[in-house]
This record gives structure tokens, C-alpha cells and sequence, in this order.
């Protein structure tokens, strides 16, 4: 596989370091991507996601779902009870050791929820964008409706104030 040098999108722009490390974080294969437990990604609506995890022999209890710093991160332990003590497996292929699995998530995306059923763990997300990073239209005045004599010299209002009192 070939290795990319970021080094010059650095050098030339300003605040795209967090794309140009995605990049670099996709692009590398030493990491071997692990399988367990499988997901799915789903756009819901324009603006919401939702992220399907294969949970199958835990229980609520077991399952823990955190935000921290732009990451989603699922983890979960199987509490050894004592009817599983007991028991003696002639095939084990239901899997139920620990995973964590992380979900990096983008600036303004919010987990609205998570619903645990039919052994599936649902976890809702919503694309919020701030008032302010929205665009907005301008409206473009009229030469003739600005009355220009009073925008570019703010003391004739001050004189017509004064000979009104």
C-alpha cells in the first residue's frame, strides 16, 4: 500500500488538521480492524443517523455507551452469573467476551439515544448545526430606498433635532 505525506497540506492550510489525520488514521493497514461485534451505519434522515450493534447475549446491565471528546465509544462485559458457572458448552459459538468499539463523530453530531432490544443495541444521532454556521440570505437594499444624504452625514439628523425643540 502507499504511504501519503501530509507534511504539505500542513504547511498550506490552516485547521484541516483534524481531515488530514482521518485521512492518515484511514489510510494506514498496521491496525488490523476488528470484526466483533458486528454494526451497521444508517442515515435515518437528512440530518440523523443511527448506529446497529449485534449485542447478542447481553443484557442492559452489561452494555455501556459513552461520549467523550468527538468519540462514541460502546464497550461491554458479560458479568460472570452463576448459572453460567455451572454449565458445561459442547459449542460455544454465541460470542460474549468484551469488546469496545469506537465511533469518531463529527463536529455538531449529538447521540440523541440508545435502545437496547432483540439483542441489538440502537444508538440514535443527531447532526445539529449552530444558528450561526448556517447560511443565511442578505438582503441587498435599493440605491433609491437609502435615503444617502442621511447614511453618509449623521449630523443633519442631529440639525433637524434641534430646530424641532
Amino acid at each position: 500500500m502507499r504511504n501519503l505525506d501530509f507534511a504539505p497540506l500542513y504547511r498550506a492550510t490552516v485547521g484541516f488538521d483534524q481531515i488530514a489525520d482521518l485521512m492518515d488514521r484511514v489510510l494506514t493497514n498496521d491496525v488490523a480492524q476488528p470484526s466483533y461485534p458486528p454494526y451497521n451505519i444508517e442515515k435515518t434522515a437528512d440530518d440523523a443517523y443511527r448506529i446497529s450493534i449485534a449485542v447478542a447475549g447481553f443484557s442492559d446491565s452489561d452494555l455501556s455507551v459513552e461520549v467523550r471528546e468527538n468519540a462514541l465509544i460502546v464497550s461491554a462485559r458479560k458479568s460472570e452469573t452463576e448459572e453460567d458457572a455451572g454449565r458445561t458448552y459442547l459449542h460455544r459459538g454465541i460470542a460474549t467476551r468484551a469488546f469496545e468499539r469506537r465511533f469518531h463523530l463529527a463536529d455538531h453530531v449529538r447521540v440523541e439515544g440508545a435502545t437496547h432490544a432483540d439483542g441489538m443495541l440502537h444508538i440514535d444521532l443527531v447532526r445539529e448545526i449552530p444558528e450561526a454556521l448556517k447560511p443565511r440570505q442578505i438582503q441587498i437594499a435599493r440605491s433609491a430606498d437609502v435615503d444617502v444624504k442621511a447614511v453618509t452625514d449623521g449630523s443633519a439628523a442631529k440639525k433637524d433635532e434641534k430646530t424641532v425643540n
